[in-house]
């Protein structure tokens, strides 16, 4: 089957997308595989009228509100390959095998993927009390012992914000990069820092944190760590496509205009994926913009 347009991940900027273009008549088809980033934390938060709602309910109760539109389908699957055909639409197949899909444009909302440090304890505990945003997750651990650890230039930047829900340490791991009137701005904060190399966190289960161990041993009490890992691309399409790619504050970002179209006609991107700030809120209004302007191209032809 021809769709007027694809859209390639199923979470909250692709579901928005999907929805403006069910709303606007259109067929549309999504195909994910089911696993959102945020699909690790227990609760959303900050998003207008879901505050504290499981992502995964987000998402599912989402879903089910497009597909009741007879114009729209899902496939559980993931994208392998899209091209663009001779008739000036696109081709995509699915992992696996299967007919080909076609479609007149395209919406890539794959998101992207986490790279964490090689710090023992740190993967098991993402989403739960190693957290990335403070306006997604700081108020469930407001006046509790917080870690920042961002290994990044701006790190001195995101500690002195962080200290605004609780009593904040800079980790620095071993990098010692903090100069002296950053850290005086750090200490007027009353931001602690911490140069040692960190060994592992540790707490008493997987998901829980009581404290972090240093490569000399020594151990420091911590309630919950902040970390911006470092991301990639969840999905080598845009590069198949030609889109350009821009480099972000933290990893790789195909690159749109204001309106969601990508360098690539008849493409667009939504999302964690082609915006620098990641938050669920921002992803889903992405993809509203996104699933508009796809549709404005099918009525004016850009």
């Amino acid at each position: 089957m021809h769709y007027d347009a694809l859209v390639v991940g199923g979470s909250f900027a692709g579901l928005s997308a999907a929805l403006q273009l069910a709303r606007a008549r259109k067929t549309v088809c999504i195909v994910d595989a089911g696993a959102p980033r945020n699909r690790f934390a227990a609760a959303s938060h900050g998003f207008f009228g879901q505050d504290g709602t499981p992502p995964l309910k987000m998402i599912a109760d989402a879903r089910a509100k497009v597909l009741a539109y007879p114009n729209a389908s899902f496939i559980e699957g993931r994208v392998a390959e899209a091209q663009a055909d001779r008739a000036g639409g696109f081709t995509v197949s699915l992992e696996g095998g299967g007919a080909p899909l076609s479609a007149s444009r395209i919406v890539l909302a794959f998101g992207v993927e986490d790279g964490f440090p090689q710090i023992e304890g740190v993967r098991e505990r993402w989403g739960q009390s190693v957290l990335h945003c403070p306006y997604c997750h700081g108020y469930e651990v407001s006046g509790r012992r917080l870690g920042i650890l961002i290994e990044r230039p701006h790190a001195p930047e995101h500690a002195i914000l962080f200290a605004e829900w609780g009593s904040a340490t800079l980790f620095l791991n071993g990098n010692n990069t903090v100069d002296e009137e950053t850290r005086a701005r750090l200490q007027a904060r009353g931001v602690a820092i911490e140069p040692g190399r960190i060994a592992a966190l540790e707490g008493p289960s997987p998901a829980e944190l009581s404290g972090i161990r240093f490569a000399d041993g020594r151990r420091v009490p911590l309630d919950a760590m902040f970390l911006v890992p470092r991301t990639r691309l969840a999905s080598p399409l845009a590069e198949q496509l030609g889109c350009a790619i821009d480099e972000g504050g933290f990893g790789p970002l195909i690159r749109t205009d204001a309106m969601k179209m990508t360098t690539v006609p008849g493409v667009f991107a939504a999302g964690d994926a082609a915006m620098m700030f990641h938050n669920a809120t921002m992803a889903s209004a992405d993809g509203v913009m996104a699933g508009i302007s796809l549709h404005r191209a099918s009525v004016f032809g850009h």
